[in-house]
């Protein structure tokens, strides 16, 4: 499967929350154009907290950061362009998103 230009949609229960077009391909991320939805501002605080999290001590920060993917997990769902992933790991800034993704759950170890 090519990535590059493919679309991938992120939804939730506020509607659509964005469009991911995909212009970089790094395995096991990919990267792109991030285009919200209608839901995305439902969510958008969420992001920026993941993201604040995770660019902190990870050491420290770990369970805090945990706690608000969870969050985000529980409220999004993405799927690609032959539909939705079990399990992905996604991050949003601005009008950038990347991810990695999985057909299977992540190990829990």
């Amino acid at each position: 499967m090519g990535f590059g230009g493919a679309v991938w949609h992120l939804s939730g229960g506020e509607g659509p929350v964005g469009e991911i077009l995909i212009d970089e391909a790094d395995f096991p991320w990919l990267a792109g154009r991030f285009t919200p939805g209608p839901g995305y501002g439902a969510v958008r605080d969420l992001f920026a907290r993941e993201l604040a999290l995770l660019e902190r001590d990870q050491e420290a920060e770990v369970e805090a950061w945990e706690a608000a993917y969870d969050e985000i997990r529980s409220r999004v769902s993405l799927s690609s362009p032959d539909g939705p992933v079990a399990e992905f790991l996604l991050h949003i800034e601005g009008d950038r998103a990347w991810f990695r993704w999985s057909e299977e759950p992540f190990d829990e170890d």
